[in-house]
């Protein structure tokens, strides 16, 4: 029988949907604010050349400095989540935000810029696996695929929000270095609402009892012995795969619509907060799908492959301009699809006890994606190969699939060897 890292409550004991609806608000603010803060620097690029005479290439060293430092604490924080609980990490996370969004305020040049990347990828490297441990042990099973699906939307809306906020209060003040210093706010501001309703990220006292931390949890087996599972790396590969062709669209859709169709920038700069929004639709619709397919795989494989032929259509250069950017920008609504069924997959991949972990070794796949994305896609642009980015995002988004189909394989076979 599959293991899982959640008992389902007593029906005769249901859990209040005010508990849980108030878990997945909190978790999911917390959520969104680590994505707004992957983008904390890049809106601000053009005024950071201004005020420093860094080039593109320097600022790109960010980018990757923020998703290396990230990705390597998200595998290492998933132990730590295990050790002490969820909560205090959160609270850490946020800490070093506000920190990140003051050393950017205050930087005198690229050393400065550094260390803020440095500490944002810091605070962003523990949300997954501390999110997904709060979710699994306080959110009850009936209403679990929702809760993955809102996580996923409001990162999704960080992502659009950072943009926006970050120019807009550039634009309103005339600085650059207020809208960093509004964005501490706002970190902070998350921080003490957490700390206020802390009750309801405890982690602890969830549906299945205490958490066992440390010496407990390491009683029954080694604390690397989720590592030699087959269904860990393949999840990790289906996060590296997916993320990638997220990458691809992110950074690099604009432009290469702009060279493949003529589109101006007021255009194609739509198009990724478009791809955004259509994947935050995507997975209101996908935690309904999560809490009812049988088979998350499939579901997962008609969505992203909805989305991989779009992609393909958009960098065809066969379509209307206009058409292959409303086209690039609802890709997202097939990548939201698969979200919520992504993160259940995991779920029932994960044994008991190692959901920090686990989720930790898996979401750095998400980190590694964009690391290794950004360059190829990038080098791919430089090179005059816009057509290129929508193939190459296309294809990374079928690579995803194989690896969720895997995934279900061996699933099903450890559920029948079980059940023998």
């Amino acid at each position: 029988m599959v293991a899982s890292t959640l008992s389902p409550p007593l029906a005769s004991n249901p859990v209040p949907w005010r508990d849980d609806a108030r878990t997945i608000a909190l978790v999911g603010v917390a959520h969104g604010t680590s994505h707004f803060f992957h983008l904390l620097l890049p809106p601000l690029f053009p005024a950071l050349i201004a005020e420093f005479g860094v080039s593109y290439s320097q600022l790109g060293l960010l980018v990757t400095l923020f998703f290396v430092i990230s990705g390597v604490g998200q595998a290492l924080a998933g132990f730590v989540v295990d050790r002490v609980g969820a909560r205090p990490v959160l609270f850490a996370a946020l800490g070093c935000f506000v920190l990140a969004a003051l050393a950017a305020a205050s930087a005198q040049g690229f050393g400065g810029l550094m260390l803020a990347a440095a500490l944002a990828g810091l605070g962003n490297s523990p949300f997954h696996p501390v999110d997904f441990t709060i979710l699994n042990k306080r959110v009850s099973m009936p209403r679990l695929g929702h809760a993955f699906s809102v996580h996923g939307i409001t990162g999704s809306l960080g992502w659009a929000a950072a943009p926006v906020f970050l120019i807009g209060v550039s634009t309103l003040t005339g600085s650059w270095r207020w809208a960093l210093v509004a964005a501490a706010g706002w970190a902070l501001a998350v921080l003490l609402l957490l700390v206020w309703q802390r009750d309801a990220l405890d982690d602890r006292l969830g549906q299945g009892g205490p958490s066992k931390t440390g010496a407990d949890a390491g009683a029954a087996e080694h604390v690397l012995a989720f590592l030699r599972l087959p269904s860990v790396w393949l999840c990790f590969s289906f996060f590296f795969w997916s993320t990638v062709a997220l990458a691809a669209i992110q950074s690099f859709a604009g432009p290469a619509l702009g060279r493949l169709y003529g589109l101006p920038l007021e255009v194609t700069a739509f198009v990724v907060t478009g791809y955004m929004l259509a994947s935050a639709a995507g997975m209101l619709l996908g935690g309904f799908v999560a809490v009812r397919a049988r088979r998350l795989e499939s579901a997962i494989a008609a969505a992203m492959l909805a989305s991989a032929i779009a992609l393909l259509l958009a960098g065809s250069g066969w379509l209307p301009g206009a058409l292959a950017a409303a086209l690039a920008a609802l890709s997202g609504l097939g990548t939201g699809l698969a979200g919520p069924s992504r993160d259940m997959l995991i779920k029932r991949a994960t044994p008991p006890g190692a959901t920090g972990r686990v989720y930790g070794t898996v979401y750095s796949g998400l980190d590694a994606g964009f690391a290794v994305g950004a360059p190829v896609f990038g080098a791919l642009l430089d090179r005059g190969m816009a057509g290129g980015v929508f193939a190459g995002a296309a294809l990374a988004l079928a690579l995803g699939v194989v690896s969720a189909a895997v995934v279900g394989l061996h699933l099903r076979r450890r559920a029948v060897l079980g059940a023998a």
